[in-house]
């Protein structure tokens, strides 16, 4: 099986890594990839937003299977393209990725479906959001209703702090909306669900950490690290939140004529009154993709295929690791508001001829490569640089490696979270 790989980030390098370890996968293609995806498949140029671009690459390289790793190509209508020209593809359509382009219609999905989830209001205008920001009370939970590349979102105690995001996201338009909610007590966790339509698998559990710095302070960016499995959530966790959340959801989208085929990201909150969902992506989550597919040890393409080919029901059960993943995420000075670009980074050479290579591996996201001199210099080109990947006998062993890896990556200006997965290895999480 040949499968082509859309997207250019640290996902995109885990998808890719993770394709080329199973045997049924015979080449794999990055499109358009990035220093990382290079060592391991072909980097093609190509604009992963432009359905038609993307159909002819497929047809030009004959691939047996797409993959569609960002947002962006999903609510552009890439994968319905695939799917009327006959090409397999792994990813919803347009109008079944509206449950992640927009959050108000998420909410409808879920009311519909009977999910479990916060109260919410979606507003208009100026006038609305100060009165859903009153009726709601602090913390405030202010949502951008479109895509905003997992930076959408505010969580504050200070009213004027969510009307200013408030009024940013109204400011983006005629049609803008934002969503303000409930506040939801208790740990979060992430589930990827794959979903060939009718049925639904549900992958291990995840934790991310959003917030720039330690002890979760300063603004929320794409994700800052994430560890997998989950020791504190309640036994049994997943297989709930398959029969409460996702496969209604995925009933209510097939009810409505718009089947779901692809990554049901599900964002919980485990508060005092139980699961309640955060938020939906359809699309696998960064940084938590990073470990959890670092501790899978089925064949992600099979996998993929057989959601593609509407045939989860005839797939053995997926079979994992005992071990534990953590991913660091390095970032680029300045990162989230002004990321410094063009930084080089040294170090990953001698990290993989090192003893840690067995254990950890690095992703790349905004990385490319320049000419200096001579020789070509890795660089930094976008915010979230790269991806520390390391697995343990459990979490404490998998930090302690994780660490000392980035220790060894020379990447001057960057920044990085010391306490990933610290409180969970602590096994000082509790539930509510």
């Amino acid at each position: 099986m040949k499968v082509l790989v859309l997207g250019s980030g640290a996902r995109e390098h885990a998808l890719v890594r993770a394709l080329t370890h199973d045997p049924t996968v015979d080449a794999v293609i990055a499109a358009p990839g990035n220093p990382g995806t290079d060592a391991l498949a072909l980097n093609v140029p190509v604009d992963a937003a432009d359905p038609d671009a993307v159909l002819e690459l497929a047809r030009r390289h004959a691939v047996d299977l797409v993959v569609i790793g960002p947002e962006a190509p999903l609510v552009a209508g890439v994968a319905d393209t695939l799917r009327r020209a006959g090409v397999r593809c792994f990813g919803p359509s347009a109008d079944a990725a509206r449950l992640e382009g927009s959050k108000a219609y998420a909410k409808e999905v879920m009311a519909a479906a009977g999910v479990p989830t916060g109260l919410a209001r979606v507003c208009t205008s100026e006038d609305e959001l100060a009165e859903a920001l009153d009726a709601f009370g602090a913390p405030h939970v202010v949502k951008d209703d479109g895509l905003a590349a997992g930076k959408g979102v505010v969580v504050t105690e200070e009213r004027e702090v969510a009307m200013a995001h408030g009024r940013a996201c109204l400011a983006k338009g005629d049609d803008a909306r934002v969503v303000i909610e409930e506040f939801l007590d208790g740990p979060e966790a992430s589930l990827f669900c794959i979903c060939d339509g009718t049925r639904v698998v549900a992958l291990d559990l995840a934790q991310d950490f959003k917030r720039i710095f330690d002890g979760d302070e300063g603004p929320n960016t794409g994700g800052m690290g994430a560890y997998s499995p989950l020791d504190w959530a309640p036994e049994g966790l997943a297989d709930d939140v398959v029969a409460r959340v996702a496969q209604p959801v995925v009933d209510e989208m097939a009810r409505r004529g718009t089947p779901f085929v692809g990554v049901l990201y599900v964002g919980l909150a485990l508060t005092s009154a139980g699961p309640r969902v955060i938020e939906f992506n359809v699309r696998f989550g960064d940084p938590e993709t990073q470990s959890v597919l670092a501790r899978l040890d089925s064949p992600l393409g099979v996998l993929l295929a057989a959601a593609a080919d509407g045939g989860l029901s005839d797939l053995e059960p997926l079979r994992w690791s005992a071990e534990s993943a953590v991913t660091v995420v390095l970032s680029a000075e300045g990162y989230p508001s002004s990321p410094v670009t063009g930084v080089g980074i040294d170090g990953l050479e001698d990290l993989a001829a090192s003893d840690l290579a067995e254990h950890v591996h690095v992703l790349h996201a905004g990385t490319r490569i320049v000419a200096e001199g001579d020789l070509p210099q890795l660089v930094s080109s976008g915010g979230r640089v790269l991806s520390v990947v390391a697995l343990g006998d459990d979490l404490a062993q998998a930090r302690t490696r994780a660490y000392e890896a980035v220790e060894r990556i020379d990447f001057p200006g960057s920044h990085h979270r010391t306490d990933i997965a610290l409180r969970a290895s602590r096994h000082e999480i509790r539930l509510p």
